[in-house]
């Protein structure tokens, strides 16, 4: 009950740019799921509003990550748009485990350098902010290229993000980050029949 009131109390203080930023996030990831091209749309308001509110709690990475977003906000529209056909998505692919080691080894390099940079710029939680930030980077392009694969990358980053958001006093965006720990599941679900049924 105190987490539920905590959640509530979250709520109530929370600026309404962020509660547009977060409406906007939801909105993204229910249309990822269904495969909706407009979910590029609401990715590219919701990034806009964070970039500043990241940057405002002294989150530098994850207000860089969300400069990327936006960026790739209109690639996501443009090769969605580009693997359409007139009655069909751009297909879902699956990569072998071996490429995605490859991935996950090189990106693991990345973070403690990104960490130390931003942690001399007195980022807070600069390591934990920098892992979210460059494994995000490479999802990002995963979910763009419509890799299967994205949604277990997305499980990861999410939980750490709840925690980290949590801890910087952001609880509305802990909580659409929790949300989006239910609806990455409910995205493999829905990306496997689909991947089933090409």
């Amino acid at each position: 009950m105190d987490i539920l009131s905590q959640i509530f109390n979250a709520w109530s203080d929370q600026s309404q740019l962020e509660m547009v930023a977060v409406i906007c996030g939801i909105l993204y990831l229910v249309l990822v799921v269904k495969e909706n091209i407009w979910c590029w749309l609401f990715a590219f308001i919701s990034t806009s509003i964070y970039i500043y509110l990241f940057h405002a709690v002294s989150l530098f990475s994850e207000s860089l990550l969300n400069v990327f977003y936006l960026v790739m906000a209109v690639y996501g529209w443009w090769q969605w748009r580009k693997g359409e056909t007139n009655d069909h998505h751009k297909p879902i692919v699956k990569w072998p485990w071996q490429k995605h080691l490859k991935l996950i080894v090189i990106t693991a390099l990345c973070v403690p350098i990104l960490g130390y940079y931003m942690s001399t710029l007195g980022a807070d939680f600069a390591y934990w902010d920098a892992f979210t930030t460059c494994f995000a980077v490479v999802t990002t392009f995963l979910v763009v290229w419509k890799v299967f694969e994205n949604w277990y990358y997305w499980l990861v980053i999410n939980a750490v993000s709840v925690v980290l958001f949590w801890q910087k006093g952001l609880q509305l965006s802990a909580s659409l980050f929790g949300l989006y720990l239910v609806m990455v599941i409910l995205g493999i679900m829905a990306w496997k029949k689909a991947y089933e049924q090409q």
